[in-house]
């Protein structure tokens, strides 16, 4: 009965005299339908959460110490998008930010933070620029030191990897800083010339007589100055800030979104062009007043929705030529 006997499991109490018994331990059988869900949960939760690496008591130092210093700053600044037209933007620009970090926010959960001393040295640069900019009273220097001293954060305490994800949102608040008057004056001079020469060669084949001097286009009843408001700068800068925008949103393919950033500039010029073009129709072939008027300050609203629609018809005409089925970002 020996060799008839041995099985996997059985009592030594209820065993037979002669007989052994023999004990194989078997691993407990696994449930066919919590086995997937526990591993499905195991596999969604982040391996690495940011918390550990970041707390909550040192970011509250730390953001209490950045308020401190940057207050004057971020005052001044939204002083600034209130009051000039050029840079009204600039709101949207960090509500923006926070919206893709937001949405990316489980990606960026499951990145492990490897911290790095360098963030030191970009916090002591960003650090730098502030003072140069407070005693240089140059503005642009002490905006953006704001802005290195939140990449030195991330980098010390979460590392180049996680940088490098939230390098988007991070450059894109650029944006809500108004650019340097130096460059300013760059940029907005040689638009002038360009609108100008763009409506002098199409406003004759329009039937109006013009003589162009510079940046003012003499007409036969008075003559119109593109200023430095009628330059396109202000609809430039709301466009470019629009279009990264609506490419982020609305389209996946990386090479389409810079191609819809860089399009936003010569459409920009084009509809200032257009606007040039209307307003010495209105004084040719109407009355100078009312191009002086009501019509004159409604042409910016009006231009600018037409800058919207010639993007979202290029956007359309890519999708169409190009099928969505394409590379994706």
């Amino acid at each position: 009965m020996k060799g008839y006997l041995r099985s996997d499991y059985r009592d030594p109490r209820f065993a037979l005299p002669g007989t052994s018994v023999s004990l194989i331990l078997k691993a407990p059988p696994t449930d066919p339908v919590t086995q997937p869900l526990q591993t499905e949960s195991a596999a969604v939760r982040p391996a690495y959460p940011v918390l550990r690496a970041f707390p909550l008591w040192q970011a509250a130092v730390l953001s209490a110490l950045s308020l401190w210093l940057y207050w004057y700053t971020l005052a001044h600044l939204v002083g600034q998008w209130w009051k000039d037209p050029n840079f009204s933007h600039g709101f949207f620009v960090p509500l923006f930010s926070a919206f893709v970090v937001w949405q990316e926010r489980e990606r960026l959960a499951r990145i492990a933070p490897q911290p790095s001393w360098a963030g030191i040295v970009v916090i002591g640069t960003g650090l730098g620029m502030l003072v140069v900019g407070r005693l240089g009273a140059e503005l642009f220097l002490d905006r953006f030191s704001l802005l290195l001293v939140l990449a030195g954060v991330v980098i010390l305490f979460l590392g180049w990897k996680s940088f490098r994800a939230v390098l988007f949102p991070w450059a894109f608040l650029l944006l809500m800083i108004p650019i340097p008057t130096i460059l300013f004056n760059q940029i907005t001079f040689p638009l002038q010339l360009l609108a100008s020469k763009v409506a002098a060669a199409l406003l004759p084949l329009l039937g109006v007589p013009i003589l162009r001097e510079g940046n003012v286009i003499n007409l036969p009843s008075m003559a119109l100055e593109v200023a430095e408001a009628c330059s396109g700068i202000r609809s430039l800068m709301s466009l470019v800030t629009l279009a990264i925008i609506y490419g982020y949103l609305m389209e996946k393919r990386l090479w389409i979104r810079w191609l819809l950033a860089f399009a936003s500039v010569p459409i920009a010029v084009m509809a200032n062009s257009i606007r040039i073009i209307g307003t010495g129709l209105l004084v040719q072939y109407w009355d100078p007043e009312k191009a002086e008027g009501y019509f004159h300050a409604s042409w910016g609203w009006i231009i600018f929705v037409i800058s919207l629609v010639m993007l979202y018809l290029l956007h359309s005409l890519v999708r169409y030529l190009y099928d969505e089925k394409g590379e994706e970002s």
